[in-house]
């Protein structure tokens, strides 16, 4: 295999990362929340916020992402 892998390509699956947040890691509008899963891009910017595990993996995949667990 000699081609390099291109994200954009199509049918190329774009991967998140799923992490529990703790608390004083939660944005303002979150306050008040005693625990999220937050998702994340590549990069490490937080593009979502779910209420459990099972969600944000869910909401990862119908935006046609493939979602990974970091511990």
């Amino acid at each position: 295999m000699t081609d390099k892998f291109n994200p954009s390509a199509p049918g190329a699956e774009r991967i998140v990362y799923v992490r529990q947040v703790r608390p004083d890691e939660l944005p303002p509008e979150a306050e008040g929340a005693a625990l999220l899963y937050a998702i994340h891009d590549e990069a490490g910017n937080r593009i979502g916020l779910a209420p459990r595990r099972d969600l944000a993996f869910i909401a990862a995949r119908q935006h046609d992402l493939a979602p990974v667990s970091v511990h």
